[in-house]
């Protein structure tokens, strides 16, 4: 697998911690030397996926994107190309 994920622990308090803030960040550069892309779980808010954007995360997952659907939801959506 070529993705490293940042479990949303860590990003629940990036906008409050400086711990978790130099976590995030250091994982990013680290996974980033290593030639891996970076998603962000549980990305809520845009204030959170502004300071991924800031570090260089390559994707964000969360209510800030989506809401979770059912598959026969996601069957739907995909079909009618929305």
């Amino acid at each position: 697998m070529n993705d490293v994920k940042i479990d949303s622990v860590f990003i629940s308090a990036i906008e409050s911690s400086d711990a978790d803030r130099t976590i995030v960040s250091s994982v990013i550069d680290l996974a980033h030397r290593l030639g891996k892309q970076v998603t962000a779980e549980g990305v809520e808010t845009s204030r959170q996926a502004s300071i991924l954007r800031e570090f260089g995360c390559d994707h964000i997952q969360g209510y800030l994107i989506a809401r979770p659907v059912t598959a026969s939801q996601a069957e739907a959506f995909l079909t009618q190309g929305r």
